[in-house]
């Protein structure tokens, strides 16, 4: 069907919030399964799981703002379905993968599906809902994604109790479903065929340089950080960082607009993001492989005990916003970045070789309070200062940012505790790694600080 407002607005919304909840699923999904993926594949080495993770981060960072353009270029509509075709397609070929590094590329092709899933889901709301139900709208499609973070890891552990392939099957039905439904149900806003196209290259350089930065760091402590190969990572990196810059400044259509970050607030809102993001990345990957590793819980038991933490971002961003309203949005943003810390200070002074689980949970509750406030607010204050016609690129740039900082999140835990074998007497790396994410979320909760003059957490989040 066409046109720019649906006449199915329930049955749309529908849709677009299932496709977001699949899309956020899989991240926390597949953290609860990484260690048994690697058993069944005989693969142990953390430093190599951790690119099942590593790949989709990169690859969707980099395309999410490109996807967008795309959106605009060719339409909505057709990008949406793209995305769905694309990610069931990625999911049913990761169930079948027979290796771990085919299974990392399969990773790579769900992450292209996904980056033109959430920005054109984002565009078919605001296009296709009634005006009077836009508002509303966004805010039931937001929740729909932290849904799938609170339930990815109980599910996570539930599926894999069946097998590690059920992770990804799941994607399949409800892909092929939402792709019948957004065939039949989504409008289809007018496109501008005129626009410029998007900065393939340059999304090109940033997965290079960001994927060269993450190999040097998984596999520094295992090829030696005075390597050849380690020292050419480090290279590759730098050159091809330099070249998303230029590409960047001389582009019609970068894949970062290099303008937005002369607004003060949203260069600090990115650095804060970025910050706070790989401190949760460390603590989430963390946490779940101590409680496998170290104290052999099961899958389901691990995800068990892990949802609590997504759980309380979905209560904190939701329902302690009543407190925060008339807050300055930088000192709530702040207050997360102190509360993600110091639940890792707990995490790391409770932490031992006997699983006692109710030592390390209200640590961890704590994290998830604290993602939740700073979240939510800082994606909302980035793009606060920007012109109406900047804010989806904006908003783009900013969820990139969050990618790129769980992604090396997760690099920095490896250098931490190894690729070696974990067990009990890895406590002490373990501990660090809790206390360099502690480090990481403090200096995340000062750069907020740069943000104080913005005038309320509710009035920018819902601008």
């Amino acid at each position: 069907m066409t046109g720019t407002r649906s006449q199915r607005p329930a049955v749309l919304l529908a849709l677009l919030c299932t496709a977001t909840f699949m899309t956020t699923l899989d991240v926390f999904i597949v953290n609860v399964g990484l260690r048994p993926i690697g058993a069944a594949l005989q693969h142990s080495a953390l430093a190599d799981l951790s690119w099942i993770l590593n790949a989709y981060a990169i690859v969707f960072a980099a395309l999410l703002v490109p996807a967008g353009r795309l959106a605009d270029r060719y339409g909505v509509k057709a990008t949406f379905c793209f995305g769905l075709a694309v990610f069931g397609a990625g999911s049913l070929g990761a169930a079948l993968a027979g290796n771990v590094w085919l299974l990392v590329a399969l990773r790579a092709v769900q992450a292209v599906g996904g980056a033109a899933i959430v920005p054109t889901s984002l565009a078919l709301i605001l296009n296709g809902m009634p005006k009077d139900r836009v508002a509303r709208s966004i805010q039931i499609w937001a929740i729909s994604g932290s849904l799938g973070a609170s339930a990815g890891p109980t599910l996570g552990g539930l599926l894999v109790e069946a097998s590690w392939r059920w992770i990804f099957i799941v994607n399949v039905p409800i892909a092929l479903l939402a792709l019948i439904v957004a065939v039949w149900t989504a409008p289809d806003p007018r496109h501008h065929p005129d626009a410029s196209r998007p900065d393939l290259l340059g999304g090109g350089f940033l997965m290079v340089g960001i994927g060269a930065l993450t190999l040097a760091l998984v596999q520094g402590p295992t090829w030696g950080w005075g390597s050849a190969a380690i020292g050419g990572a480090f290279v590759v990196s730098v050159v091809a960082i330099a070249a998303t810059v230029l590409r960047s400044a001389r582009a019609s259509s970068p894949v970062i607009d290099l303008a937005l970050f002369r607004d003060r607030t949203f260069a600090w809102a990115n650095i804060a993001t970025f910050l706070l993001a790989l401190a949760f990345g460390l603590q989430l990957l963390g946490l779940v492989f101590w409680m496998q590793e170290a104290w052999g819980w099961s899958a389901i038991r691990t995800g068990l005990a892990i949802s609590p933490g997504p759980i309380m971002v979905s209560v904190a961003s939701l329902g302690l916003r009543r407190f925060t309203a008339r807050m300055p949005a930088g000192l709530v943003a702040a207050l997360g970045g102190v509360a993600l810390g110091l639940g890792a200070v707990l995490i790391g002074t409770s932490l031992g070789a006997q699983p006692q689980y109710l030592d390390v949970l209200p640590g961890w509750i704590l994290c998830g309070i604290g993602t939740g406030l700073w979240t939510p607010t800082l994606l909302g204050t980035a793009t606060s200062g920007l012109a109406r016609h900047q804010t989806s690129t904006g908003s783009a740039i900013v969820q990139m940012n969050r990618q790129i900082g769980l992604t090396l999140g997760v690099a920095v835990l490896v250098v931490i505790v190894g690729s070696a074998q974990l067990d009990l007497a890895a406590l002490p790396r373990f501990v660090h790694a809790w206390w360099w994410s502690a480090a990481t979320a403090s200096i995340g909760a000062l750069t907020c600080l740069a943000l104080l003059r913005r005038t309320s957490a509710v009035a920018t989040v819902a601008k």
